[in-house]
This record gives structure tokens, sequence and C-alpha cells, in this order.
């Protein structure tokens, strides 16, 4: 039997990023007992590690605008994908042929991560302180004999573990069938092997390739085989990232995060440390204010099982119409006409009635008489199933905007970014790091705050951080997203977007509401939706919609206008979770022909990769984690095309050199042989180790830039 060893990326497959680590998994959730089953109840929600049946049920769930996590890859043969679920959902899927393998995160666990964090802190400061070979065709009934090109193989050691990952192609790139196998072999002599899968993207060919393999020790020969008979060449496979950064001196201080910070508690942030170093802080206030934390305040006039209208308010809830009341009435008299008032805060809509003085007025008409009459006030829409249908006599009902966040102020919001260095004037170089782009992405500033922190307080008592404030003026955005992240904390922890509702009629219900807003990392101008690439949405209640134009939000409209009024910046880092991802340009392409944008020359590319090489190296100093090399490139290669992002338009529109972290790494998992997700908000251990590691790796990008600015004046 031909065993087929295929993944096929769906040309619209968008949302998160997530990749690989190997480092202990102290401080994450211990891994599920893999005899119990994976269940959620019927209204929860998580991020579930899902082995689906086949491509074409991964197909049906890009067509539905499923929420995927991570981009999916293959394990044992099998399409394996991140989805955040219902029960239901989940029920749904198990059902038509896929199965469980891990929870990596349920909806409350997010809650509970932050509350512990905090509970930690305040502690603190009160103290004082594998993969199974498939079948594989007989080389004997091959018709053809293919050739064989080792794209990647690279090995490296953490924790007391070896890893081998290869990349091969074939020249058979229309054969589906065709499979591929390594062998390898280490200087002390064992040897072995494994299966590459088929990787296809938009239904064009790439490559085959597998998870980084367990190895017992350091691989010497590497080489690959097919089932049409082609043969490799023999490679040594080569250290990654074979490269450190300088050892820290005594004395060196980090480790500033001691809890996940809201935007409230990183505005506070923001604050303390322009007063404590005001000779090496600015803070600049960004244009564009966001909507703020606030909604519409909403309700169901009527029974939804039965008849029904939503009825919501045309101001935010906060604008004095939480609380407005709103009831259907009959007036007790024959031959009454459909009439609508509003007086006292509540609005009283009359039902027509007949000659016998039954009420005759159907939910249609009694939504289009508030919305003709009442225009400035409500918006009302028909109950999906309840077109047509009498308008029962009911109410009252209170709007209310379903906010749960008391802390957060009901405004719109300032965006803030801090400028570090000694010589803040657009004379020396500058780097960018923002964050939080996606709300739910919760340990994203810690990583933009603890390097901010770093560079500050090490200042006055480090020669190198020093020398470093002199030579770069560094830019820090640590939350794009203020508005989402508060609903993250506060009502949704899996919220992806900004809290701007674009949708109009019966996606207005807010049976939606955790559906609304846009994507920011959608919403730039370069190779956007609008103007035909893909992975992005028009769909108002997908995860990656991409609004209503290029940079119709408030958010993105701050990354440019930060970048374009500071022409220094040459260099930008879009910190996201999970997952383990290194990335810049070309970042998006067009379906027909997987077209991408151009390609970066080969000096520029050659720039991003040794960039990468070095920064990869920093991150892995902290506590071992290794970015694989199969997730370092440019992000339509190595993860898939994503319409409208943020670093396509710094690095073609503006001449940044642009990179993406994908914070958050994969744990490989010794006992089961297999690496398991970290989720959006794992326990704080986890979120801290991260903000460590990949805090370094900012400071080496700070290091790339002075280095890059230090050549271009010699040159």
């Amino acid at each position: 039997m031909i065993v087929r060893r295929r993944w096929t990326a769906a040309a619209t497959t968008v949302i998160l990023f997530s990749a690989v680590l190997s480092h202990p998994a102290s401080g994450a959730a211990a891994p599920a007992d893999p005899a119990a089953p994976i269940a959620l109840s019927a209204t929860e929600t998580a991020v579930v590690r899902v082995q689906l049946r086949d491509q074409a049920q991964l197909d049906r769930l890009v067509a539905t605008g499923a929420d995927l996590a991570n981009r999916p890859r293959a394990r044992d043969g099998r399409i394996v994908a991140d989805l955040v679920l219902s029960g239901t959902q989940l029920d749904e899927l198990t059902a038509q042929g896929a199965t469980a393998v891990q929870i990596v995160q349920r909806a409350g666990d997010g809650n509970r991560h932050y509350a512990d964090s905090v509970r930690a802190a305040q502690a603190r400061t009160a103290a004082g302180l594998r993969a199974p070979a498939g079948g594989q065709r007989s080389t004997a009934a091959a018709t053809a004999v293919d050739t064989l090109q080792v794209q990647q193989a690279y090995w490296w050691t953490t924790t007391g573990q070896t890893f081998l990952q290869a990349q091969v192609a074939t020249t058979a790139t229309d054969d589906p069938d065709v499979e591929i196998t390594v062998s390898w072999r280490t200087a002390d002599g064992a040897t072995g092997s494994f299966p590459l899968y088929r990787f296809e993207d938009s239904g064009e060919y790439q490559y085959h390739y597998a998870l980084p393999q367990p190895v017992p020790s350091r691989p010497v020969q590497l080489s690959a085989t097919s089932s049409l008979g082609g043969v490799s060449r023999a490679v040594t496979p080569t250290l990654w990232p074979n490269a450190s950064p300088p050892p820290l001196p005594a004395g060196y201080q980090k480790d500033f995060i001691d809890a996940y910070l809201t935007p409230v508690d990183i505005q506070a942030r923001i604050k303390r440390l322009a007063r404590q170093y005001r000779d090496l802080v600015d803070v600049i206030d960004l244009p564009n204010k966001t909507q703020g934390y606030r909604r519409n305040a909403v309700g169901y006039l009527g029974d939804p099982a039965v008849a029904a209208l939503v009825v919501e308010s045309v101001r935010f809830g906060d604008q004095n119409m939480n609380g407005v009341q709103v009831r259907t009435v009959d007036p007790g008299r024959a031959n009454r006409p459909l009439t609508v008032g509003y007086r006292d805060r509540v609005l009283t809509v009359s039902l027509a009635t007949d000659t016998a003085g039954k009420t005759v007025s159907t939910t249609d008409e009694v939504a289009a008489a508030i919305n003709a009459r009442q225009p400035d006030r409500f918006r009302a829409i028909v109950e999906d199933g309840s077109a047509g249908l009498p308008m029962p006599v009911a109410g009252p009902t209170r709007l209310d905007d379903g906010l749960q966040g008391t802390e957060v102020p009901a405004r719109p919001w300032t965006v803030q970014a801090l400028r570090l260095g000694v010589h803040r004037d657009g004379s020396r170089v500058g780097v960018l790091a923002y964050s939080q782009e996606h709300a739910r992405e919760w340990a994203t500033p810690l990583v933009t705050l603890e390097f901010a922190e770093r560079m500050l307080a090490n200042a006055r008592t480090d020669p190198a951080t020093r020398e470093l404030l002199e030579q770069v003026d560094i830019f820090v955005i640590p939350t794009v997203n203020p508005d989402g992240a508060n609903y993250s904390f506060n009502d949704f922890n899996f919220q992806r977007k900004n809290l701007v509702n674009h949708c109009t009629g019966a996606a207005r219900d807010p049976k939606n509401r955790t559906s609304w807003g846009v994507d920011i990392n959608r919403n730039y101008t370069v190779g956007s939706y609008f103007d035909g690439y893909v992975g992005a949405s028009a769909n108002c209640l997908s995860g990656n919609y991409a609004g209503t134009a290029e940079l119709s939000e408030a958010e993105s409209g701050n990354v440019i206008a930060l970048a374009q009024d500071h022409p220094n910046i040459k260099f930008a880092m879009n910190v996201h979770s999970y997952g383990g991802y290194f990335m810049w340009p070309p970042g998006a392409y067009r379906a027909d022909g997987r077209v991408t944008l151009p390609r970066p020359s080969i000096d520029e590319s050659t720039l991003f990769l040794n960039s990468a090489r070095r920064i990869v190296g920093a991150i892995a100093q902290e506590r071992g984690t290794v970015t694989w090399p199969s997730q370092t490139g440019p992000v339509a290669d190595v993860l898939y095309s994503a319409a409208g992002n943020s670093a396509d338009q710094l690095y073609y529109e503006l001449g940044i050199f642009a990179w993406d972290f994908e914070v958050g790494n994969d744990r490989w998992n010794p006992a089961t042989n297999q690496w398991e997700g970290v989720g959006f908000q794992p326990p704080f251990d986890e979120a801290h180790g991260e903000s460590q590691e990949y805090a370094g790796g900012l400071v080496e990008m700070v290091r790339v830039a002075r280095d890059y600015a230090a050549a271009e004046s010699a040159g």
C-alpha cells in the first residue's frame, strides 16, 4: 500500500503563527495523559491540536473561516493543526474523522495564568524580591527516476538532546505520491532514517520536509532517496544557528517582568520608565486614538427562539446608553398604527392592531419603524429565523455593551511608544520593536518591555549597553492593539482583533460579539487583500478580516505614522506569538501561480539570513530555545501568505529591514516523542521565559543595526 506523505497549504490559510522549542516544560501545563480522552464541554472554548482526517477537511475549515492558530503541519503522514474550537465544533470535527491530540490552552486558562502571575508578583514584592517510517513505494516499480536536492540539513543540541532537520526537493514536482526518506550517520557510527512529507502551498509543490528529529549525537552525513529511485548527494549537516552574542558582564541587570501586563499596566510602566530615566527616554503619543474599550449597547427584544429583534444603540454603551430599556406594547385599542417613541431612556414600540384589536405588526415592520424614526439613537435588525413573524409584546429589555472590565477607562485610547537613546534626534540609526498587534498574544509586550528596561537599567553600569544607546535610536510600542488586549484580558481570552465593529445587518447580532473587529496585521497597504493578495478576508467575522480599506484602523496607522515620522528607522521587529518563527519579507503572494511580492536582492537576503542567525543565537542563550531553520526565512515561504501585514509595508514602502518574531516555541516531550504547543497565554513561568529569551534577541537586533550603520559609514 502506498502511504502518501503530503500536506497542502490552502491559499487562504491565515490567522496566527506557531512553531517549536526544545527546552524543558518548566512552568508549563503538564502534558495530558495519552490514555485520557480529549474533550470539551459544548460551550467551552480552547486551542486544540487536532490531527485532521485529510486535506479536504482542512480545506473546508479554511473556507468556513476556522480560527487556525498555526500553519498546519505533517506528522506521521497526517495533517496536524492548532484550532480555536468550542466543544461543539470539536465534536463535529471528531465525528468527521479528526482526532484531538492536545489541549494547548483552554479559554479560562489565560485569566487564571494572569491572576497567578499577579499574585506571584505581589508575593515577590512583599518578600522583597519522532516519526515512524511509512511504507515506501518499490523502486523497481518506478517508471521514472527523479533528481533530489538537499535544501536544508541542520542540527543542534539543547538540554542534552540533539535534533536533525532536513528539507529535500524532488524534480518530480507533479507526482503527489513521491516518497522521500532521509538517512543519517553520526560521528560515532550510529545510523538511522526518517521519512519526509510533501509540502505544497497554493497548489504549488515546494519541498519535502519533517519536524526536527531526535538523533543520538552530532550527525556528520545525511542523504536522501526517493521512491522513484532518486538519490541525493551526501551532505554534512550544518550546526544551527552557529552564532552567539557577546557574554553578559558581571552585574548585568535583567528579569524585569514579574507578571502578565494589561494595557493599563503597560501604560503605568511607560510612565514609570519615563520618570526614572529622564535622560534616556521620550514618550511619544501616537497620532491616532483608538476606539477604546467600548461597544454599542445591545439587547434582544422578544425571544430569539420564537421571534425577536436585535436592538442596538448608535452610540457606545458608556455614552449614557447602557441600561436604556426597549419594549413593545399592545395599545389595547383597535385600528391603531405602529408607533415608536423614546422618553426617559425607554424606547417604546406600540404595535399596530386590526379591527378586532389584535396586534398585527411583524418583526420586519417593527425593525423598519425603529430605524426610520429613531435613526440617531438605535439600529434594529431581525434575528435569524424571525423574518416576517408576528412581533410579540415583549420587554422591557435593557441594552448593555456586555463589557466586563471594570478597571479599564471607557474612552479613546492613546497608544504610546518609548524612545530610548542618548541621541534621540534622528542622527543615529533607528530600531523599532512593536508587539501585540493581536490582542490574545499576552507574552509579546513582556518581550518588548523587558528589552526596553534592560537597555535603560544597564546604561549606567555596562559600557557595552551605554555604547549601544549612544549609537542607536530605539523605538518600542509595547501594545499596538490596547482595545483588543483589554477585551482579551477581561471578556474573551482568544480575542485576536481590535474592537471596531464594521459588521452590518445580521452579523451585528451579539451572538457574534467575540468575532467582531479588524485583524491589524492584515490592514496595511503593501501586498494587501484589496490588491488581490491572499491571506486575509472580507468577512467581518473572520479572524483575519482586513477591514474596510487599507489602513482603515487607528492601530495600523499608528505603526506607519511612527515609522514615517522617523526616517532614521532602518530595522524593525514585529513580535507575535505563539510558535518560534523568525521571518522577513516577502510575506504575501497572489494565489494564481503563487506570485510573491518581489524578492529581496542577494545582498539584502544575505543580511536578513546572517542577522537571523545572530538573533536566533542570542535567543538560544537564555534557556536553549532554538528556532528551527525550517521556520526561519521569508513569511510566504515558512508560514503562509499574510496579505497586508506590517513588515511588508515597512520594507517595501519605507525601506526598513523588517522582521517578525513568533515567541512561544513548541516544546519537545521526550515521553511522547512529540512537539507540544504552549498557547497564547501559557502559565506565567513559560511566558516569563519567553520574555527573557526574546528580549535577548531584540538586544542582538540593536547590535545588528549598530554594525550595519558602522559598515555604511565606512563604505
